[in-house]
């Protein structure tokens, strides 16, 4: 396993990264630590999850991922494991804390100390803004829109509440998710001005389907040593092929349809089946392909893979240690140019 430090901190990752969305809906608890021991025993040291996970989000069962990581965490040498959560934002979940979201002193507080509950641990080593306070495409939307304008709390705000618990010691480290090149830039220049705390990583999807990082964000990352944390590798499953034979085979697309609004684009379809034919030719699984694509690119500092099975997760695992010939790659960005980011 490859080991990086995340952006300019001292944490030491390994490029695979444990993401454990499905603990507490689609797996036990029994299954949940099954995958985490399994995963240790590879040389995972990362695990990435929220506050608001198992997905879809629904009030009953907010906070089941992370009570499910706390009952296996408290059994491991802490300073083994580099442990990230995030902070859901405004606009999406109306029973968290009572549906107000912002990312001010108060809310920013309450969500770390009932992820360190729920956690069961003293400290949180990436403490991560699940997606923007203000108004921004997410999630499958792309277009930027001003009559949607609404008030949020400034950077400097945020990052003062965040500066205060990373000197109380709850939090290490603090990144983004789902932002922008201009979000990432403002985070960064407040916090050069002020002296307050530097975003090391943002987790953003990236996969064969979904390569916006590479148009603004790749440069900033270089630049400014900002790592992508590299989520939705495999698209929702869709770069696994199964849903070209079956459309209603059983996985995350068809059990949750109305979380999967990113991969209904018209394109979809004919990517995904020119990356799985590509796969077919070079000897390999669709999967291979997919995983192996993202795990090698220069800008992606850790490869964010989640299972419903064991089975899966070690040809996951196995698949992001498997480098790409040059002819793969350049038919890759072949085929790139014709289906252009069709799930961004």
């Amino acid at each position: 396993m490859k080991f990086v430090n995340l952006g300019k901190s001292d944490l030491r990752i390994s490029s695979v990264c444990l993401g454990t969305m499905t603990f507490g809906q689609q797996n036990s608890e029994a299954e949940a630590h099954e995958q985490l021991d399994y995963a240790f025993t590879q040389g995972i040291n990362f695990i990435d999850t929220a506050e608001m996970y198992p997905v879809p989000p629904r009030a009953e069962t907010t906070g089941a991922t992370e009570r499910t990581i706390g009952t296996w965490l408290k059994h491991q040498a802490r300073d083994r494991v580099v442990l990230a959560t995030k902070a859901a934002g405004t606009g999406r979940i109306d029973w968290i804390r009572d549906g107000t979201l912002t990312f001010d002193r108060k809310n920013l507080r309450a969500a770390v100390d009932g992820s360190l509950a729920r956690l069961q641990t003293d400290y949180i080593d990436l403490y991560q803004l699940h997606w923007p306070d203000r108004n921004v495409p997410t999630f499958g939307q792309y277009q930027f829109e001003p009559q949607k304008e609404r008030a949020f709390v400034s950077f400097v705000e945020t990052l003062q509440a965040l500066d205060e618990l990373v000197k109380e010691g709850k939090i290490r480290h603090i990144g983004l998710s789902n932002e922008t090149p201009w979000g990432v830039m403002q985070f960064l220049q407040v916090a050069q001005a002020h002296g307050l705390p530097r975003v090391v990583s943002t987790q953003n999807a990236y996969s064969l389907l979904n390569r916006t990082w590479e148009m603004g964000l790749a440069e900033i990352g270089y630049r400014e040593q900002v790592s992508l944390l590299a989520y939705s590798p495999l698209a929702f499953g869709f770069l696994s092929g199964k849903y070209l034979a079956d459309p209603k085979a059983r996985g995350r697309a068809t059990l949750f349809g109305a979380f999967a609004q990113r991969y209904t684009k018209v394109n979809m379809s004919p990517a995904v089946a020119a990356y799985v034919d590509l796969a077919s030719r070079h000897g390999m699984t669709p999967v291979q392909l997919a995983l192996s694509f993202v795990a090698s690119r220069w800008f992606v500092g850790s490869t964010i893979i989640g299972a419903t099975s064991l089975a899966q997760l070690k040809e996951n695992i196995a698949a992001c240690a498997q480098p790409l010939a040059e002819d793969v790659l350049q038919e890759i960005e072949a085929l790139h140019l014709r289906y252009t980011n069709p799930a961004p």
